[in-house]
């Protein structure tokens, strides 16, 4: 039963909304800012679960024995379906109800946060390849090296830019973006790079066979790790103890951020072993909600 509750929540996807919630928070605190509003923490948890689960809608049967992830769903094609049905009009309910509350201020959004919402979205279809190819014919998820980079992008404004245009469309609140705010923005998008480059690792032979040319398949297993996730990581730890020295943090702040940046470090130098589906889901998922956590806590020191 237990494992069962497991695969539901990290097959399912609910774990990858409990992520955008938490790293929203984690921003929300660092930044000092007002809370969202239930409704926005709603869609944000959702939203993630219905994107994340339209990549294995057609599992079938047939492909039982490709991964357990794909045998899940194709064991649970009709909850599946159903679920997704649900939590999609729940979705389009929130947004619809929240456009209609704030349309005026909706209508009033300076351009730049038009630009940034348009950029988000865009890169959210053009992901999965849903624009018809009579317009163009691109799939970002199949664009190798640059995939983590888009992906880090997304969680990072996600994190980072999305709350604050909820403040001014739902409270009026501008919020000024600092020095901290850029910071924070980057971190987050580095973070969650490294993070989509080490869940490549687990597709090396189907993106090889599928000629898709991701850092693993480019340069090999162990040169990713050593000559571009431990660089990227050893440059975030020393980016974050220079800021960290220029904005005066206290001791205990430092040490609590730079927790999931060593974590993802000793991770990182485990993955030249090939490990099983629930090592991902779980173990490097798992740093992000580490980074949330621990940022969070960090917060309470200042």
């Amino acid at each position: 039963m237990g494992f069962k509750i497991i695969k539901f929540i990290f097959f399912g996807n609910y774990f990858i909304g409990l992520l955008a919630v938490a790293l929203t928070i984690e921003s929300t605190l660092q930044l000092k800012v007002p809370f969202n509003s239930l409704n926005y923490y709603t869609l944000l948890f959702l939203a993630p679960i219905v994107y994340y689960t339209y990549a294995y809608m057609g599992a079938t049967n047939s492909q039982k024995t490709q991964n357990p992830r794909t045998a899940w769903y194709a064991e649970h094609r009709s909850f599946i379906r159903v679920s997704q049905l649900l939590l999609s009009l729940i979705c389009g309910g929130l947004i619809f109800y929240m456009a209609g509350s704030n349309f005026e201020a909706i209508l009033h959004l300076p351009l730049e946060y038009w630009m940034v919402v348009g950029v988000i979205i865009a890169m959210a279809v053009l992901y999965y390849g849903l624009v018809p190819v009579f317009f163009f014919n691109l799939n970002l998820r199949n664009t190798g090296w640059l995939k983590p980079f888009i992906i880090g992008f997304v969680w990072a404004a996600t994190a980072n830019l999305l709350p604050l245009i909820l403040l001014k469309i739902e409270a009026g609140t501008d919020v000024t973006r600092t020095t901290l705010w850029y910071f924070l923005f980057v971190k987050n998008w580095m973070f969650c790079t490294v993070n989509a480059i080490m869940f490549d690792m687990k597709d090396y032979a189907i993106d090889s066979n599928n000629q898709l040319k991701t850092f693993v398949v480019r340069i090999g297993l162990k040169k990713t790790i050593f000559y571009v996730l431990i660089p990227l990581l050893i440059t975030g730890i020393i980016s974050l103890l220079v800021f960290a020295n220029i904005e005066h943090f206290p001791p205990s702040r430092i040490f609590f951020n730079l927790i999931p940046f060593v974590l993802t470090a000793l991770v990182a130098y485990s993955m030249n072993r090939r490990k099983k589906i629930f090592y991902y889901l779980i173990v490097i998922d798992g740093l992000i909600m580490v980074k949330a956590i621990c940022g969070i806590i960090a917060m309470q020191f200042i």
